[in-house]
């Protein structure tokens, strides 16, 4: 049986690992974590509304119900001109077909140890909950979030987590009776977060601010972060009690030390396919890959997916003699997301003809709270799989 090696134990290398499967290769998924965490519901976590083992998947029952092999190790090295790789227990490999899925690094900006993020390390997730628990405790204080841009790839950002996490806690503060003793600001280094979203969601998004009486900090460069303020490029200072910041993604130190072919920001450049430029029955996939496309792509957890799914596709193509069409990425690049606010939640949707943000009162929230749902029982096979989800 040909053998597929999947490197990264997120969302799109697991994608792929169900997929390629699917497709009827062998498959080794290397991790070196052993849970799956989904992102997109880790919001819940900082704000006492989900478990942290509610947003994770054992890696070991996915690899049993999937039937693939799981090894539990670090890559270290990659060498593209003699495709290999080496793991740090493992030791150096030969892998004629592999898919890189091992995500990005995060930008760095001075003083980030003073910040908390939500999109990084889950155990961060915890971490925030405790300096939330901490400041509720002291009944007041100034809290800021926000997030950063990549100048080298606009298509790095991801602000949404950022909102959504914003609006839970100020649903959080409300519903004890304390949101009056909170000064709450939403910063970020470019004039209009979130535009990628569309005129309608700005608009929308600006309203919203006004009517829960948030402060914004637009438009200016971080020139630090310290214990108990943000210090701009101008100079001007924001304190904050907490702040939780969203750094761009930027290329890791794994995908930079290697021959890879990369783009300004360190991202594989891979084409329509997800086949990596030149390296033939390699792949990229999430964010690790350069995504090309219109200004207001974005990488997303359901693009990850997508072009999990496509790069399985490709495999079959030219290694199982799979009868059918060559199928790309970019057909189903959008941006799609249930931005969730505790009590409600708002349907974000932006493709090449249209843009909009729809308001979903409480059956927004129950919407999300389902999609978490579906997303881990689907996966673990106790539910079916709707089809393209």
């Amino acid at each position: 049986m040909t053998k597929v090696t999947i490197i990264g134990g997120g969302i799109a290398g697991v994608e792929a690992a169900i997929f390629c499967r699917k497709e009827g290769f062998e498959v080794e998924l290397i991790s070196e974590r052993d849970y799956l965490f989904i992102f997109p519901i880790a919001i819940w976590i900082p704000v006492s509304s989900l478990p942290f083992d509610k947003a994770t998947i054992p890696l070991k029952s996915l690899a049993e119900k999937h039937t693939f092999s799981l090894t539990l190790d670090s890559v270290i090295h990659i060498d593209a001109q003699h495709k290999t790789i080496t793991l740090k227990e493992g030791g150096e490999r030969k892998e004629e077909i592999l898919i890189i899925a091992t995500g990005s690094a995060k930008m760095s900006h001075p003083g980030l140890e003073n910040t908390f993020n939500i999109c990084s390390e889950p155990e961060q997730s915890l971490k925030i909950k405790s300096a939330i628990d901490k400041l509720i405790q002291k009944g007041s204080g100034k809290i800021a979030f926000g997030f950063g841009g990549n100048p080298k790839d606009s298509s790095a950002v991801r602000g949404g987590p950022g909102f959504e996490l914003f609006f839970n806690l100020h649903h959080q503060l409300t519903k004890l009776g304390i949101r009056d003793h909170f000064e709450m600001t939403f910063f970020a280094p470019m004039p209009q977060p979130g535009a990628r979203m569309g005129d309608q969601a700005l608009h929308m998004m600006k309203m919203l601010f006004e009517r829960n009486r948030f402060h914004t900090r637009y438009g200016k460069k971080i020139q630090t972060f310290q214990p108990d303020r943000i210090v701009f490029e101008d100079d001007s200072i924001l304190e904050s009690d907490l702040t939780m910041f969203i750094p761009a993604g930027n290329g890791s130190h794994l995908i930079r030390s290697s021959d890879l072919p990369q783009n300004d920001a360190g991202f594989i450049r891979i084409d329509s396919t997800c086949q990596i430029q030149g390296i033939p029955s390699w792949y990229a996939i999430g964010d690790v890959a350069a995504i090309e496309g219109p200004e207001w792509r974005a990488k997303q957890g359901h693009i990850a997916e997508i072009m999990a799914r496509i790069a399985a596709h490709t495999l079959a193509l030219n290694h199982l003699n799979k009868k059918g069409e060559v199928k790309t990425y970019h057909e189903h690049l959008a941006i799609l997301c249930v931005m969730d606010m505790g009590n409600g939640a708002g349907f974000v949707y932006r493709d090449n003809v249209r843009a909009l943000l729809l308001p979903l009162p409480w059956i927004g929230h129950w919407l999300k709270q389902l999609w978490g749902y579906y997303y881990r029982y689907s996966k673990l096979g106790y539910i079916p799989r709707l089809p393209k989800l």
